[in-house]
């Protein structure tokens, strides 16, 4: 479990592809103090089990869906990505609730600075506009944020916006993000808990009426 609460910027400087899966190096020099093998760590959001260390990096493997559905994917040598530590018990949860299971990703749709803060807005597929609402937690590649806003429609495209303080800007990889980078989205994970109660309920009526 994680809370969102990125510790620094990493660079990814190796990544071996293995058949349908691939096995990444990525330096974090606060990352790795203290790890140990089968340690997790959320790179970008994803959370993923150290199977090597050395000096200032670590070595995890990515399973297929993981490489499917967040930007892991498309990692190369020399992407940054956020990187957290695990939570321990008795740590303070400054951001929110994060499993470091990627739900999918958004696209960046553009970003407007104010006199202290950058609006982004981002897209949403339609199967996770439901769970994202105004004033609720989202982790947008790791990092603990609040919804601003919400809107769009079925025809148009749905979307949401964060607000983005000036340590958030600098401490994380969400500084550099521009229209039309692709960026790893987990859904808070309450709201993802009442979806299925609703839907096996549904399906409990129809199995009752049929």
């Amino acid at each position: 479990m994680f809370t969102g609460i990125i510790e620094e910027i990493g660079e990814i400087t190796r990544v071996q592809q293995h058949g349908d899966a691939a096995r990444i190096t990525v330096r974090g020099p606060l990352a790795v103090q203290g790890a140990a093998h089968g340690d997790s760590i959320s790179v970008s959001g994803v959370c993923l089990t150290v199977v090597g260390l050395e000096r200032d990096e670590f070595t995890a493997d990515v399973m297929r869906e993981t490489l499917e559905v967040s930007t892991l994917g498309k990692a190369a040598i020399g992407t940054h990505v956020n990187l957290e530590r695990a939570a321990q018990l008795g740590d303070r949860l400054g951001g929110h609730i994060v499993q470091g299971h990627v739900d999918g990703t958004a696209v960046v749709l553009s970003t407007q600075d104010g006199s202290a803060w950058r609006v982004v807005r981002l897209s949403l597929t339609p199967e996770l506009a439901p769970l994202v609402a105004r004033k609720g937690s989202i982790a947008i590649d790791g990092t603990s944020l609040t919804v601003s806003a919400v809107g769009g429609n079925a025809l148009d495209g749905y979307w949401f916006e964060v607000s983005l303080i000036p340590e958030t800007l600098a401490a994380t990889t969400l500084g550099a993000r521009a229209a039309g980078d692709l960026v790893n989205l987990e859904t808070d994970i309450v709201a993802r808990q009442v979806e299925r109660m609703l839907e096996f309920r549904a399906l409990a009526g129809q199995e009752v009426h049929a």
